[in-house]
């Protein structure tokens, strides 16, 4: 158990940085300071307090990133409530399931959300609050408090503050760190979405490690006050949630809220107004920005002979980075991706022209870090090293830097157990405390994990080869048209289900029959760079993009079998 504590880690934080910039919504301009932000919480905890919200009780979130669901998000955790974010792409049904299964007294929605649901559903739910009208859209029968104390907050508030609120009056509960603190249910990859239960040392294990994560190169901290994150992932997602905003706000960093993910001119106009310090992103975004912006470059006119030339290719490496670094806003230490496996072409080249990029490894389970490194420590392929001091990882294998096994890892960050649900918590959880993760990797001599697929998806051949789709996979959409794919196995063959890229088709006049042509030319090029083994027997083109879950990853459990 650590020292360090979350909750009293944001108490010295809003106390010592109350007259920096802590919050600020990108399209409106709306800023909220430290101190502004600390009335807001001091405001919300009356809230809770005076309609009888407890210590441990559920209160659920959801709606797009903005400043009031991140003061909601804190004013639940700094009382000493669980926090369950929910993920604003879920159905409505899938809503009204977790605020039953997690037993949530009330929930606070973003505008036009509650309209949605069936209150009939929802049988504990006593109320549901607007976040960004501060108003009681939902009160059972038997419950009226919650508007009578909305409707009288601000003079709760100056009468508990008479002289006005100071730093002094900044004081959070003593939720101790094994006490459960985020209830966060997962996006479902696999079809079945669990309550990953996390306690405050979970997420403490996490900003502790980003606090005090210093750049090799410059011998200064990534997270400092004043430094700026973009936020565009979504909140309530475990990745997204605890760098974009839970360890800016560890070191009195400034968080600008972009809402969701946008589209590639709102982010980069964004990103060059704000000049993020710190970036954390999925690969999509650096993987479209390789292929619309960088391989263009590198394929046509005269840098594309240029590159042939060793002693000119340096030169134009230097010219590629330094534009891309400008298109991110050009202040940039440390550019973090995770979510999702990256495409090894895409990443070869980010890090031959020295962009500042770490691959990281996590899951909801670890809240969400596992293995880390440095951009200058990297090493290319794999998602660095579990956090030294926090986390431990191992591969359960007669050889692990050679023959890929499944991954556990033992820690700080690892969950307490899915909620009521202890079957699916005996399968991960063994009783020595290593947590089986679902996912093959090896690992080298220097500690570098290497992923290699996920467990469920690994497919096992007639005559005992393990073939791990993902591999294929990178190497088909890094081939002409192709936008993305999956390899799958139908009736004993392997079969390639493959997104063309249909807008640079439209860009290049390719028609359906050329483009069947260039993806069958495709299977082709891809069966002499895999082994025989892996070879792909049939494929099929898909007429829209995977299915995907609110990180971009595709839900593969819904095109598997057919």
């Amino acid at each position: 158990m650590l020292q360090d504590n979350l909750i009293k880690m944001y108490e010295a934080s809003f106390r010592q940085h109350g007259n920096l910039p802590v919050l600020t919504d990108y399209f409106s301009k709306q800023t909220l300071t430290y101190s502004q932000m600390s009335e807001q919480v001091a405001k919300l905890h009356i809230f809770f307090e005076k309609t009888g919200i407890k210590a441990g009780d559920k209160v659920a979130l959801i709606g797009r990133n903005n400043i009031n669901w991140c003061v909601c998000y804190i004013a639940t955790i700094t009382y000493g409530a669980v926090i369950v974010p929910i993920l604003q792409d879920f159905n409505p049904a899938a809503v009204e399931n977790i605020v039953t299964h997690s037993e949530s007294r009330i929930i606070f929605t973003g505008e036009n959300f509650w309209q949605q649901y069936d209150a009939d559903r929802m049988p504990l739910l006593e109320a549901a609050i607007s976040f960004s009208k501060f108003e009681v859209e939902y009160q059972r029968e038997d419950v009226t408090i919650y508007a009578e104390v909305i409707n009288d907050l601000d003079n709760l508030f100056v009468q508990k503050y008479p002289q006005g609120f100071t730093a002094d009056d900044i004081k959070y509960a003593d939720v101790p760190n094994e006490n459960m603190i985020l209830l966060n249910y997962t996006s479902g990859t696999t079809g079945a979405s669990k309550g990953v239960m996390l306690s405050v040392n979970n997420l403490t294990g996490n900003m502790v490690f980003a606090r005090d994560m210093d750049n090799p190169v410059t011998g200064k901290k990534y997270f400092y006050p004043e430094c700026r994150s973009l936020s565009f992932l979504p909140l309530a997602h475990a990745y997204g949630c605890a760098f974009d905003f839970l360890a800016p706000l560890v070191v009195g960093g400034h968080i600008t809220l972009l809402g969701k993910m946008p589209s590639p001119k709102i982010l980069v106009d964004a990103m060059q107004n704000v000049k993020p310090t710190v970036i954390c992103s999925v690969p999509l975004v650096l993987e479209k920005v390789y292929r619309k912006m960088i391989l263009p470059m590198l394929e046509k006119g005269p840098m594309s002979i240029a590159m042939k030339i060793p002693l000119l290719n340096t030169a134009l490496y230097t010219i590629i980075r330094s534009k891309l670094m400008a298109s991110f806003g050009g202040e940039t230490q440390i550019f973090i991706v995770g979510g999702a496996p990256m495409n090894m072409e895409t990443e070869a080249f980010l890090r031959k022209i020295n962009f500042p990029l770490t691959i990281g490894y996590g899951m909801t389970e670890c809240a969400p870090l596992i293995s880390f490194e440095h951009p200058s420590l990297f090493k290319t392929g794999s998602c660095g090293k579990g956090l030294p001091g926090i986390m431990d990882i191992k591969i359960i294998s007669p050889d692990p830097q050679n023959i890929a096994g499944e991954i556990l890892v033992k820690g700080e960050n690892v969950m307490m157990g899915y909620y009521k649900n202890e079957e699916a918590t005996k399968a991960v959880l063994l009783d020595d405390g290593w947590l089986r993760t679902g996912d093959m990797g090896i690992m080298d001599e220097e500690g570098n994990l290497f992923i290699r697929g996920r467990c469920k998806t690994m497919i096992l051949t007639a005559n005992g080869q393990n073939i791990y789709p993902e591999e294929i996979e990178d190497k088909l959409n890094n081939l002409p048209m192709v936008l993305e794919s999956l390899i799958v196995e139908r009736s004993g063959v392997l079969t390639a289900l493959i997104v063309p890229d249909y807008d640079q088709a439209k860009v290049e006049g390719i028609g359906q029959e050329e483009l069947k042509a260039i993806i069958e030319d495709n299977i082709k090029k891809l069966n002499t760079m895999v082994n025989s083994y892996e070879k792909v027997g049939r494929y099929e083109i898909m007429e829209h993009e995977f299915e995907k879950t609110p990180k971009r990853s595709i839900k593969r459990y819904l095109y598997q079998a057919k």
